[in-house]
């Protein structure tokens, strides 16, 4: 009678859940208030965050006019095949940028339409491109559409997608950049400037300097908001790279989010990111942003301290090499208490010649692996304990669940003195993904503990 009782009110549930009377219960996510390395989403469980990122996954760009389509589907079906949950996804200001100064040996053709953009071309008169001028008051609806479907299609694949505002790279470093842009006087019809000092950059654009400005950028970012607001899988990033003197700019832009999403059935994170060139991670850390993607400084590229919840730390080669990395950086950041990410170069459309298997397919492995372990430990109670390891990479729930990492393999010491049961052994290899289980080990004492792979680097699991 119970037995028939309960799959009764078991198919009366799914019943309410197929007509849409009981909801979907994910949350947008928050930072963890219990281990603030992680966010969470209403569960109570750690929402750890790494993936392969890569420029033209919302904005296309190509030699071609229009350029040619990415195939986004593809993109994230192969996302799936590397088990990544997160990406950064890039916009991009300028109208087309030509990209030989940073491929010099090559013979290839390097300016790159890139559309669609968020404003409309309504002229009247042409741009500096030969295209119609923008009308910085009108918002371009391709451009918003494609940010909806795209990131509601990153859902449905179980992806995070963190929405890049703007992008403040290309005006520094790209030549002819500042002819490209929105705001240079000859492309738009509404008398906007930003080259306020006239010296051919237009930084200005990414500054407080001029109230006009800042009006429509903040217009485009309300409308950001209000395009993807109810969407649980949105983070935000104010702008990629973008120069030192943007910092109370990039403040101003996250405390208007914040403002803004009080009203809004949906509070989002907001990040901040590394500052080219010559910024400091001390303004990141200082800055009202909930997450930040720190540079090099202090070891985040080959011993990165432990992400001690001062802010939660999404790493990213991007900030870090530009392109490179490699799969022992994956894993020590992982141990640090880091969410690990890749400037992917995937099918080298927009950089050729800068896709190399040999460190590429490593890395691309290796932040899989590291979401499948973080799946399976209590990773909400988990924090670095260098000390309890001698490889000084280990993450643990003191007597109960130990992660250690061996950068040179071999052997390794693990205090386990505050186990009082025994732990089961596993051992995986991040060059070849061979698990290998090893029994049982008994707690309370400082195994010394050999890796049945050499000198390769590898990981241990103990529970």
């Amino acid at each position: 009678m119970k037995t028939g009782r309960t799959i009764l009110l078991i198919s009366f549930a799914i019943l309410l859940w197929q007509t849409g009377c009981i909801k979907n219960t994910s949350q947008p996510l928050e930072i963890s208030s219990e281990n603030p390395r992680y966010f969470t989403d209403g569960s109570g469980k750690a929402i750890y965050l790494t993936g392969s990122h890569t420029w033209s996954n919302l904005v296309d760009m190509s030699p071609q006019d229009p350029p040619e389509p990415f195939d986004y589907i593809a993109y994230l079906e192969w996302m799936d095949q590397y088990n990544h949950n997160f990406f950064r996804l890039w916009t991009w200001e300028l109208m087309a940028w030509d990209n030989s100064a940073n491929e010099p040996d090559s013979n290839e053709y390097k300016l790159h339409k890139v559309a669609p953009l968020p404003f409309m071309r309504t002229g009247p008169g042409k741009a500096l491109d030969g295209k119609p001028k923008f009308d910085l008051r009108q918002f371009n609806p391709e451009y918003f559409q494609r940010l909806r479907n795209r990131t509601e299609a990153a859902r449905e694949h179980n992806i995070y997608a963190s929405i890049m505002l703007f992008e403040g790279w290309g005006l520094q470093r790209l030549e002819a950049g500042w002819i490209n842009h929105p705001f240079h006087p000859e492309n738009n019809i509404n008398g906007i400037n930003g080259d306020l000092n006239g010296d051919g950059y237009g930084l200005e654009v990414h500054t407080l300097a001029d109230t006009g400005i800042t009006s429509i950028q903040t217009n485009y970012v309300r409308k950001v908001i209000e395009t993807v607001n109810d969407l649980d899988n949105v983070l935000y990033e104010i702008s990629n790279e973008n120069h030192p003197p943007s910092t109370q700019w990039q403040y101003y832009m996250i405390d208007f989010i914040h403002e803004y999403e009080k009203g809004q059935p949906y509070q989002h994170p907001v990040g901040m990111t590394f500052q080219f060139k010559g910024g400091s991670n001390e303004t990141l850390f200082e800055s009202p942003a909930d997450w930040i993607s720190p540079n090099p400084e202090g070891g985040y590229r080959d011993n990165p301290p432990d992400a001690a919840g001062r802010k939660l730390i999404i790493t990213d080669t991007d900030h870090l090499w530009g392109i490179g990395g490699n799969h022992q950086w994956v894993w020590k950041s992982f141990l640090r208490g880091m969410n690990p990410i890749f400037m992917d170069p995937y099918d080298c459309s927009v950089l050729k010649g800068s896709y190399y298997p040999e460190w590429v397919e490593p890395i691309r492995k290796s932040m899989g692996y590291t979401l499948a372990y973080a799946k399976r430990m209590n990773l909400i109670k988990m924090a670095p304990e260098n000390d309890l390891a001698s490889s000084a990479y280990c993450m643990a729930e003191k007597g109960k669940e130990y992660l250690v990492y061996l950068p040179e393999g071999n052997e390794v010491t693990v205090n386990l003195t505050d186990a009082s049961r025994d732990l089961q052994v596993e051992w995986f290899n991040p060059n070849t993904g061979e698990t290998l289980k090893q029994g049982k080990i008994k707690g309370g004492h400082v195994p010394v503990m050999k890796s049945p792979f050499g000198d390769d680097d590898a990981v241990l699991y103990l529970k």
